[in-house]
């Protein structure tokens, strides 16, 4: 096990391998490792020589992976889900080869040889042993399933995390069909796995050692309209308890990342009818480290911490006691399809557009243009006790309504979706029908200014699912003339 420079590692990695990397959003990933690979590789093309590897990740990663290897179009193939500006540019512009893919399904697909040989798993962690033992730093990701698939192993050591961390993580791996069981996990407080990943120590060609923070990027303040998507959430739930459609102990709830997400939370937290909860999420952002200290949350199982440094510097001062109230696993886990459905997961996600028979594209614009990508919202929707989509009646600064008569792309589809909320109000489309669904989207949903429109859209169209085809896609392609002038 040698201790090698960042451009010593990067040096070993051979044009066309494929790297498994570390990180569930910026938190646990890599950055040192892929910078000096980035520049290795602005340097080879210079000189005539390609240098391009296909990265393979949990979710999301930090600019120094990302972004580095991007800016060196360095990467002829990527897995799944980004939101790294440089690298959403390359993809749109058809220089890199993309593939989204539900975050459950990236450990399997992996194991089961799905996405072809793994060369390299490129790991940060807070200690690694010499019999094999790695502790993670702030995410788990898929990173135990590279590590045992991968030929090669390269650790790179943040020494910015304490090794007081250990003890933090619940490494658990499936089996393989047709010897796979159940996951031995019936409540998000349990431990099914080890504090580590264990690995064959032969397999750990080097060491680096690095010292800096998560790339995590602070959260904007919240603002009205988030606010009331906030509150709207917060009060159909408590509706559903005094409905007696959730118990009054409630059931645990995963929610999406962003702000729209941190006002709902908040306003989870703060709603008197609320009881303490439960989070059985991928992501542990601020807004839940928040309410685990005003007591309005108990426990919180993740597979990343993806939190502010203000915040995390909080963490790391109480460690001891927050890891009393933390967990976290890999995503096979945190996103396994039979573990929400048996919790009975209540599942918060966002939306860039739903149309008004409840389809929901959360990860492309006009169609073509991809954002950030499915992530783990598809896993949840699926299979949530309830589903709840929430976005802004407006975006584009209220020249382009979010309710739109077709959705351009379409990851959740009408038979997942139960419930919209946007700060105009709630649509709750459970055991309803197309029609039915779509009056209750236009008048609870959208806002004022396009309600005329839809309604107009929805009269006019024939059929068991009323659509106009002529008209599907109006509000996109007027939004798209404006920019023509």
């Amino acid at each position: 096990m040698h201790n090698l420079s960042a451009a010593d590692a990067a040096n070993m990695i051979k044009n066309g391998e494929r790297v498994g990397f570390s990180g569930f959003t910026p938190a646990g990933s890599v950055k040192a490792i892929p910078r000096a690979l980035g520049e290795r590789a602005v340097r080879e093309h210079a000189e005539g020589r390609e240098l391009k590897i296909g990265v393979f990740t949990g979710a999301s990663t930090g600019d120094s992976l990302d972004g580095s290897l991007a800016r060196a179009d360095a990467v002829f193939l990527r897995a799944p889900y980004q939101t790294n500006k440089d690298f959403r540019n390359h993809v749109n512009a058809e220089k890199t080869d993309f593939f989204d893919l539900h975050l459950s399904l990236m450990p399997q697909f992996v194991r089961y040889g799905f996405l072809g040989k793994i060369d390299w798993a490129i790991v940060e962690a807070v200690s690694v042993s010499a019999d094999g033992k790695i502790v993670p730093t702030t995410s788990v990701g898929t990173s135990p399933t590279f590590c045992r698939m991968a030929d090669k192993i390269l650790v790179e050591i943040n020494d910015y995390h304490p090794t007081a961390l250990e003890g933090l993580h619940d490494i658990y791996e499936c089996d393989v069909p047709p010897n796979r069981r159940e996951i031995p996990l019936y409540q998000p407080k349990e431990r099914i796995g080890k504090p580590f990943i264990h690995v064959d120590p032969r397999k750990i060609v080097g060491v680096v050692r690095n010292n800096a923070p998560d790339e995590t990027a602070g959260f904007t303040p919240t603002d009205e309209v988030r606010n009331g998507i906030g509150e709207n959430v917060a009060e159909f739930f408590a509706r559903e308890m005094a409905e007696g459609r959730i118990p009054k102990s409630f059931l645990p709830v995963q929610s999406g990342v962003g702000n729209v997400a941190n006002a709902v939370l908040g306003a989870m937290g703060s709603h008197a009818q609320i009881p303490v909860f439960t989070m059985f999420s991928e992501v542990i952002q601020d807004s839940v480290i928040e309410l685990i200290e005003q007591g309005h949350i108990d426990f919180a199982s993740g597979t990343s911490l993806t939190v502010s440094k203000d915040t995390l510097v909080r963490i790391y001062a109480n460690l001891a006691a927050f890891k009393k109230q933390l967990i976290l696993r890999p995503q096979e886990i945190t996103n396994s399809p039979e573990l929400i459905r048996r919790l009975g997961i209540l599942s918060i996600n966002t939306a860039i557009e739903v149309d008004i028979y409840g389809n929901v594209n959360s990860s492309h614009f006009f169609g073509s243009k991809l954002m950030n990508g499915i992530g783990g919202s598809g896993d949840f929707t699926r299979n949530a006790y309830i589903s709840t989509f929430t976005c802004p009646s407006t975006a584009k600064d209220g020249a382009i309504s979010s309710i739109v008569p077709f959705c351009s792309h379409i990851d959740h589809s009408e038979h997942s979706v139960q419930v919209i909320v946007t700060e105009q109000g709630i649509a709750d489309l459970r055991g309803k029908s197309p029609r039915q669904r779509a009056q209750a989207i236009i008048e609870n949903c959208a806002h004022p200014d396009f309600r005329p429109r839809l309604r107009d859209y929805l009269k006019n169209g024939k059929g068991h699912i009323p659509h106009d085809l002529s008209k599907a896609f109006s509000f996109h392609l007027d939004y798209l003339k404006t920019l023509e002038k």
